[in-house]
C-alpha cells in the first residue's frame, strides 16, 4: 500500500474518532416516562417497557401476516376466517350467537353481524332464528365451512406449532391468563385515553383514530 493510501486511511479514521466524540458530547434530551408504576420501571427508567410495547408490536405484525395467510389458503379474508373458526370451536360448547361471538373476539356486535352476513353470502355459515327468543340469530358452520378449515388445518398446524412451539406448556397456560388480562386492561385504558382527550380544549371538535370493530368498554 502506498505512503498516499496510508495517509487517506488514517486521516479517514481520525475524523471518524472525532465525530464519534462530538456525538457524545452532544447533550441529548431527557424523554418523559411513559409509565409511572414502580413495577413497569427499572432503576428509574422505561426502556423495558418500551421494549416489551414494540416487541408485542412487532409479534402481532407477523402474527397477523399468520393469520391472513390462513385465510387466503382457504380464499377468505383475514377476519372473515377468524370468525369462521370461532363459531366452529364455540359451537362444540352449544348454541353460539352473534353476542357470544363478539364477546370472544373482543369487538362489537355489530362488527360480528356484518362479517358474518358476508360468510352467509358465501355459504360457509348457516343462521336460524332462536325457538325461545326470534330476536336471538344462532350461528352454525355450513357443511362447506367446515370444508375449507378441514382443508387448511394441515398447514395450519405445521405453521401453529413453530409459532408456539418455543413456549412450555406451564409457559403457554399463563400466557393465556396474561393476555385476557391485558385486554381487559387495555380496554380501560382505551376509555380513560378517550375521557383525557375528550377534556382537552384543543381537542374538541376532532375525530379521533379507533380500530374497526374493537368493542368500547361500558
Amino acid at each position: 500500500m502506498s505512503k498516499k493510501r496510508r495517509a487517506s486511511g488514517k486521516g479517514k479514521t481520525a475524523r471518524g474518532n472525532v465525530a464519534v466524540k462530538l456525538a457524545e458530547s452532544v447533550p441529548r434530551p431527557r424523554l418523559p416516562l411513559t409509565v409511572s408504576l414502580p413495577q413497569l420501571l427499572q432503576e428509574g427508567s422505561d426502556r423495558q417497557f418500551r421494549r416489551l410495547v414494540h416487541s408485542l408490536f412487532g409479534f402481532l405484525a407477523r402474527h397477523e401476516a399468520v393469520r391472513d395467510g390462513h385465510a387466503a389458503t382457504i380464499g377468505l379474508a383475514g377476519i372473515e376466517y377468524t370468525v369462521l373458526i370461532s363459531i366452529a370451536h364455540l359451537s362444540v360448547d352449544g348454541d353460539v350467537s352473534v353476542k357470544i361471538v363478539a364477546d370472544h373476539l373482543h369487538v362489537t356486535g355489530a362488527f360480528v353481524t356484518t362479517v358474518s352476513g358476508r360468510l352467509l353470502e358465501m355459504g360457509l355459515i348457516d343462521k336460524q332464528s332462536d325457538p325461545a327468543d326470534r330476536r336471538r340469530v344462532r350461528l352454525t358452520v355450513a357443511e362447506k365451512g367446515y370444508t375449507r378449515l378441514a382443508e387448511l388445518a394441515p398447514i395450519q398446524r405445521q405453521v401453529n406449532d413453530v409459532e408456539f412451539g418455543c413456549l412450555s406448556a406451564h409457559e403457554f397456560h399463563q400466557l393465556i391468563g396474561l393476555v385476557e388480562r391485558l385486554i381487559d386492561a387495555g380496554s380501560r385504558a382505551v376509555d380513560l385515553q378517550k375521557y383525557l382527550l375528550a377534556a382537552r380544549p384543543e381537542q374538541r371538535g376532532r375525530r379521533h383514530g379507533s380500530t374497526p370493530g374493537v368493542a368500547a368498554r361500558t
